[in-house]
């Protein structure tokens, strides 16, 4: 709930986990709140978020590293909700998000550091709320989370990055690059902890995991795939073939 971007990663660095899982005793589970987050950027529709095509004006560099900030910003607090929500997990799965919560908090400064360089800063620009509102959606069965946030979400950004890059290496931004191999390779892991724990609640239940995900997309009105896929990423953090296929089949 910490307000401040600073005062929020430092908080995650500070956090220890315990020796055992926290049990669902231990503390009743809230509602999902919305996270604590500064008063700007000011939060706006998906569709609202101005499209900015060329990248050779540094404003539009700088809104489109603005909204990678802002994707940061919002995994540091879906890393800490998987901690905080779901109880009576394997303890690795606790040390995992809090290793996801601190690497989230490192890229938004990496962001943020940059955006300072091209005169610009968080909250300059609005930005849409959509990785939240899936965490709303999914904070009953934490199965529905890790299918549906860190293997479609936050999947996305495997798939966004190597095209990104080589606009900004295009108009001679090599830093901005630079951060995106170091967020790629970091959210390649993200993606594969999420791909971990999903097919280890599959193997709980008993459940086969393709069909179990083709039906929470479809349950949680998932947001549709989009655009081309970045294969050699995806198979890195976990995905199988017969997954990716599946996946090709679901995007618009």
């Amino acid at each position: 709930m910490a307000t401040d971007p600073q005062e929020k990663i430092a908080l995650v660095q500070a956090i220890a986990i315990p020796a055992v899982p926290p049990m669902a005793e231990a503390l009743p589970i809230q509602t999902v709140n919305p996270p604590g987050r500064p008063a700007r950027p000011e939060l706006v529709l998906p569709a609202k978020v101005p499209k900015r095509s060329n990248l050779r004006l540094t404003e539009n560099r700088a809104a489109m590293l603005h909204a990678f900030a802002h994707i940061e910003f919002n995994a540091i607090n879906l890393a800490l909700d998987a901690i905080y929500r779901f109880r009576e997990m394997p303890l690795q799965y606790y040390h995992d998000w809090l290793q996801v919560a601190r690497e989230e908090g490192y890229h938004f400064n990496l962001l943020c550091a940059h955006l300072a360089d091209l005169g610009y800063q968080y909250g300059d620009f609005a930005a849409h709320n959509s990785l939240w509102e899936m965490a709303v959606k999914t904070d009953a069965d934490v199965m529905a989370r890790m299918a549906l946030v860190p293997r479609i979400l936050e999947a996305r950004g495997l798939d966004a990055v190597p095209p990104l890059q080589a606009k900004l290496g295009a108009v001679g931004d090599q830093r901005a690059c630079e951060i995106l191999d170091i967020i790629l390779r970091d959210e390649i892991g993200h993606v594969r902890i999420g791909n971990r724990w999903f097919h280890w609640c599959c193997d709980q239940r008993g459940l086969e995991p393709i069909a179990t995900f083709v039906r929470l997309v479809r349950e949680y009105d998932a947001p549709q795939f989009r655009g081309a896929m970045n294969h050699l990423a995806r198979v890195e953090a976990g995905f199988s073939q017969e997954e990716i296929e599946l996946i090709e089949t679901l995007r618009t």
